[in-house]
């Protein structure tokens, strides 16, 4: 009788290699959406393609930086929650924020501009547009690299505290920086939307309110559920 061959043994890298591959294929994604949506709008009646200081240049290069801490912190609290609707929740914000990244570095390739800015942040944002940054509590833009650059980002003391967490702490502190963060990037969107004539930003400033809005609800009512309050 013949022996029954063996599976062969799983390499123990595969899962960072098929994880690093699907992140580098999600950003492709988005990049290559960004790029045709706002390829489509250049070759339409819009205004001319957006230049270094502009609503729409200044969004996408703090976003996408504000976005990827967002995900970092997601990922985060996916790989060490054991509350499966944190952990759902995490892997849905990480998923939605990762693709609109890609997206906005399509425009800024496309544009011609650098992927972040080389100066202050929020300079795009005025005060005079009724989002003072102050009010919000946070730091105005050229603050040290050590504190949260822009609205609702954890600061790199809070980012350690929260990898020093577990069990419900850890799910707790979680929702109460994502709530904040959340308000934060809804803010930036909104002003984003308010102020740009450029059709693909405006859609997906407004895909982030809809889906951001939606999740604030939601984040105020896990908190509810565990007996904390935002921060």
């Amino acid at each position: 009788m013949t022996e029954p061959e063996e599976a062969p043994a799983q390499s123990s890298f595969s899962r960072p290699v098929v994880i690093g591959a699907a992140v580098v294929a999600v950003l492709l994604l988005g990049a290559v959406l960004g790029m045709f949506l706002t390829q489509r709008a250049l070759n339409s009646s819009e205004p001319a393609t957006p230049a270094a200081g502009s609503v729409e240049v200044g969004f996408a290069q703090d976003m996408s930086v504000h976005h990827l801490q967002a995900v970092t912190m997601a990922n985060w609290e996916r790989d060490h929650s054991t509350d499966p609707q944190v952990r759902q929740l995490a892997f849905d914000i990480q998923s939605t924020q990762l693709e609109q990244v890609g997206r906005m570095k399509g425009w800024l390739m496309l544009w011609g501009q650098p992927e972040q800015t080389t100066g202050a942040y929020m300079t795009w944002m005025t005060q005079s547009g009724g989002h003072d940054m102050a009010g919000m509590g946070m730091p105005s833009p050229g603050a040290s690299s050590s504190d949260a650059p822009m609205p609702g980002m954890a600061t790199n003391a809070e980012l350690t505290r929260l990898r020093s967490l577990s069990g419900r702490d850890l799910d707790v502190y979680f929702l109460q920086l994502m709530l904040r963060h959340h308000q934060g990037g809804t803010a930036m969107a909104q002003y984003a939307h308010d102020h740009t004539s450029v059709a693909a930003v405006k859609a997906l400033t407004q895909s982030i309110l809809d889906s951001q809005g939606a999740e604030i609800v939601l984040m105020k009512q896990m908190l509810a559920a565990r007996d904390a309050q935002p921060l």
